[in-house]
């Protein structure tokens, strides 16, 4: 096991420095001339994000200082970000690049036609014609003097001894300049979008879903589902606030927190958290642990939270007037001997009865379906948050976004409300959910 693990952790590695250096080489290498400041600089910019990604991971997992959590988090995570895109776009861009060095050579090929006709074609011009007309770059006509700029030698130093006008790029350097500049904007502009569409907080989603056993009076029901808030260094109370307000917005008959809540000690974290506090639904809030709580004192967060008075589901059941509500805990508990246990949540129920299931993790679907389960509620996946990343979640998860049927059980997956590690989502939008249950008998 060691092996495998010093072997995956070495492919990881290589396919990073790999990445970077072609990254390095696309945007700082291949648009300069020659070796100089701006080549160092680019060294320094990518050992440097890097640098301080690697920092702010360290310092949320190591329980740093949370002032100094706060100054590499921000910085750090962005970076991760950035780089993702900036590679994605210059990959893009190799498809770009033949196509516009075709185009240039065309452009120059049509200008070299029209600077030298043929026999047939040529008219005679007078001395003084030829006198008067500016010549280009090489003795070009202005008409193509750009094209033949664009393959122009550099023009000898000056009989003096200086330099002589420098000319325009080459052909090749400036098909580099476009594409990285291009890319470069592209990255920058996707990541700033993407963060902004976090730090405004998520957006309400319904969904409606029947439920065979539920009985007529509850038709209508309205559960808000909010998981993956991820409070930490980056999304503070403020965030908070905002996802409260979302939720009492909708004014639920229960709110359902399925996990994730923080990234961070209850010491560091408290005051983010207090705003969950004025949650405001009919029959309450409830909360179960999701991986994240396991990384940040789950035993301590579960007291919070009850102080709070959001009421915990530790692989717990609740009957409520027209259906059960039970929670299990996550699977990361597994290590501290606090995983999920379904036979406590769920074992001596009346199976009569429609039963709402929260667990953090949409693996979790085949414990519930073999429980006879009708609706499980859960998160964790972020719908990938930042794409292509919904290509790897689909890999590891039954469900990513959305609701499913699994035999006689459904499975709901929030996206989530906040983002672990940048505050970015490209093409995952957060939400906070609103299922309203549907009786067949209605």
């Amino acid at each position: 096991m060691v092996i495998v693990f010093a072997l995956v952790a070495l492919l990881v590695l290589s396919v990073l420095v790999t990445g970077n250096w072609w990254v390095w080489r696309r945007l700082f290498r291949d648009t300069t001339r020659a070796p100089g400041t701006v080549r160092r600089v680019g060294v320094a910019v990518i050992a440097g994000g890097w640098a301080l990604t690697v920092g702010a991971l360290v310092a949320e997992r190591a329980g740093a200082p949370f002032w100094l959590q706060r100054t590499l988090a921000w910085p750090g995570f962005l970076w991760l970000a950035l780089s993702l895109y900036l590679l994605l776009y210059l990959l893009a861009g190799e498809l770009v690049r033949p196509l516009l060095r075709r185009w240039l050579d065309q452009r120059a090929g049509a200008g070299a036609a029209a600077t030298h006709p043929g026999p047939d074609t040529a008219g005679a011009a007078t001395p003084a014609t030829a006198a008067a007309a500016p010549r280009g770059p090489r003795g070009a006509s202005p008409a193509t003097g750009r094209a033949a700029a664009l393959t122009a030698d550099p023009p000898p130093a000056d009989p003096d001894g200086q330099d002589a006008p420098r000319p325009e790029p080459s052909r090749r350097l400036f098909v580099s300049r476009v594409v990285a500049g291009t890319a470069a904007a592209a990255a920058v502009g996707t990541v700033g979008y993407g963060t902004g569409t976090v730090l405004r907080g998520p957006r309400v989603k319904r969904v409606t879903v029947p439920l065979a056993k539920l009985p007529r009076a509850a038709h209508g029901y309205r559960i808000a589902v909010v998981s993956d808030i991820h409070l930490g260094p980056v999304l503070g109370r403020g965030f908070a606030q905002k996802v409260v307000d979302t939720i009492n917005g909708t004014q639920p008959d229960l709110i359902a927190v399925v996990g994730d809540l923080v990234d961070g000690s209850v010491k560091d974290l408290g005051p983010a958290a207090a705003p969950l506090a004025r949650l405001r639904a009919r029959d309450g809030s409830f909360f179960v642990t999701g991986n994240h709580e396991y990384f940040s004192g789950a035993a301590q967060w579960v007291d919070e939270v009850r102080r709070l008075g959001l009421r915990p589901l530790e692989n717990a059941r609740t009957e409520l007037p027209h259906f059960d509500l039970a929670g299990v805990n996550d699977v990361a508990g597994e290590d501290e001997g606090q995983g999920p246990d379904f036979t406590r949540a769920l074992g001596d129920r009346d199976t009569a009865r429609a039963c709402v299931l929260m667990a953090h993790q949409p693996v979790q679907i085949h414990d519930a379906v073999e429980h006879g389960v009708d609706l499980q509620l859960s998160g964790h996946t972020h719908g990938g948050q930042l794409w292509p990343g919904s290509l790897i979640a689909e890999l590891a998860n039954p469900t990513v976004a959305g609701l499913e049927r699994y035999g006689d059980t459904q499975l709901y997956v929030s996206r989530g409300a906040g983002a672990w590690g940048p505050p970015t989502r490209v093409g995952a939008p957060s939400d906070i959910t609103v299922i309203e249950l549907a009786s067949r008998q209605a």
